[in-house]
């Protein structure tokens, strides 16, 4: 107990470090299909924690559904960059919104996957991400998988 209290201090006596990121990339399942969103996170050290929402399109003549998820993330990532890279793995749950025509199933659902942010210049880094989602409930695919590039801004 004493250690987990000493860590939780040291954790957030470390400056936090905000960042936000603007995505573009592919969900896999069924078919391939643009996937865009948005993301914004705090860093403590090595723990961070990330809010997301991505919204991948309906292409009804492949049977795919579009996908809307909003997701709360847990993230464990290098301390310091390593070579202007700061590696990192993820998992986390929220919420989705699966379409295909008249069906559509609401439910819970996590991910987990992990990626790297790549300093470009001052503030300014692309961010390169894996996800797989398991949706719960009844969907169409219950398992998603998605890959992303974006740009990220910390501040």
């Amino acid at each position: 107990m004493a250690a987990a209290v000493l860590m939780m201090l040291t954790v957030a006596a470390t400056p936090a470090f905000a960042d936000v990121t603007a995505f573009i990339g592919s969900t896999a399942t069924p078919a391939n299909r643009q996937v865009k969103g948005i993301a914004l996170g705090v860093g403590l050290l090595i723990l961070g924690f990330e809010l997301e929402l991505a919204q991948t399109g309906e292409t009804p003549e492949e049977a795919a559904p579009s996908l809307t998820t909003g997701m709360g993330n847990v993230l464990l990532q290098t301390p310091i960059p390593v070579a202007g890279i700061r590696f990192y793995v993820t998992s986390g749950g929220g919420v989705y919104r699966e379409r295909l025509g008249a069906s559509e199933e609401t439910h819970f659902a996590v991910n987990a996957g992990g990626g790297a942010k790549i300093t470009l210049v001052g503030p300014i880094r692309a961010r390169l991400d894996y996800r797989v989602f398991r949706l719960r409930g009844e969907p169409l695919h219950p398992v998603v998988n998605r890959i992303y590039a974006g740009l990220n801004i910390a501040f």
